[in-house]
């Protein structure tokens, strides 16, 4: 069994150049002669990254769940997801990188609305736009001697996360379409992900929304069909997966990390859920 790390191994792609942008194209065969072995590994990225599917086949696994991605196709990862590529056979692929220093705030609020993104289509018309507009940006990375090049890459590169996120956001729900319910669920999932190490109940969030915990509850069942401590479990427990499958931390040191000082209630919380116990999960999903 390979040997795991202290923590989710991240790739340095935003920040490889110390711009926090990367932008590329790259032409690959196959895996083996690529000489990028670590994609096979499961991995985080350092910033918000998007591929843009141009020719060939890929089979990439996300946060525990596989996609077949084919062509003309786009995929937004967050920093927080976990992926490997599982095949990767005679492709084209655009990419580009970008940490939250360099993203426009009003898009990185957008993505973080609709993270986790599932790999989308995109029409012909709108594959087209993006890809010349790669190309654009392609250029504008290498000319390194512009007085303006960081301005002029961090634009371009922004120009394109709005191209995508637009795709995105048309297969959503617009959002003066939303329903009371609809605007405080999609709240309350954008306060869960970022306090879900510290907020455990649903009073905590129902409080910083303002409302009562039996409205917030009223609102998120209606949604989704699920109530708010189903919620905040699934997302504990995505992490702790992650960290179980992708780190050597013990799950002492998990339960920690996500929060719980009680360790046992967060091993009977992981077996509740998952159905089997934290170390059997582990042994079970070994990379």
């Amino acid at each position: 069994m390979p040997k795991r790390t202290t923590s989710i191994p991240v790739n340095i792609m935003a920040n490889e150049f110390g711009l926090g942008i990367v932008i590329e194209r790259i032409f690959v065969k196959d895996l083996s002669t690529a000489g990028i072995d670590d994609a096979r590994k499961s991995h985080r990225e350092d910033g918000h990254s998007f591929f843009l599917l141009e020719k060939g086949t890929v089979s990439i696994e996300i946060d525990f769940k596989r996609y077949e991605i084919k062509p003309c196709s786009v995929i937004y990862l967050h920093p927080d997801q976990v992926h490997r590529i599982i095949t990767f056979e005679n492709v084209t692929v655009s990419s580009w990188s970008v940490n939250e220093e360099n993203l426009h705030p009003g898009y990185l609020k957008l993505l973080k609305s609709i993270t986790p993104a599932a790999p989308l289509a995109l029409n012909k018309e709108t594959f087209s736009l993006i890809s010349e507009a790669v190309s654009l940006g392609l250029q504008f990375f290498k000319r390194k001697s512009d007085k303006l090049y960081h301005p002029l890459l961090r634009d371009s590169c922004n120009a394109l996360v709005a191209l995508v996120v637009s795709q995105y956001l048309e297969q959503s729900k617009p959002a003066d379409k939303l329903s009371r319910f609809e605007i405080i669920t999609k709240a309350f999932r954008e306060l869960l992900d970022a306090d879900y190490t510290t907020a455990k109940r649903p009073v905590a969030y129902a409080s910083k929304l303002n409302i009562s915990a039996h409205y917030l509850n009223e609102c998120v069942k209606d949604t989704t069909g699920y109530p708010v401590s189903y919620h905040i479990q699934q997302r504990v427990i995505l992490e702790a997966k992650r960290l179980l499958q992708h780190s050597d931390k013990s799950v002492k040191e998990i339960a920690a990390e996500l929060g719980y000082d009680d360790y046992p209630y967060f091993s009977r919380l992981f077996t509740k859920v998952t159905g089997m116990t934290a170390l059997a999960f582990r042994n079970k999903n070994s990379d």
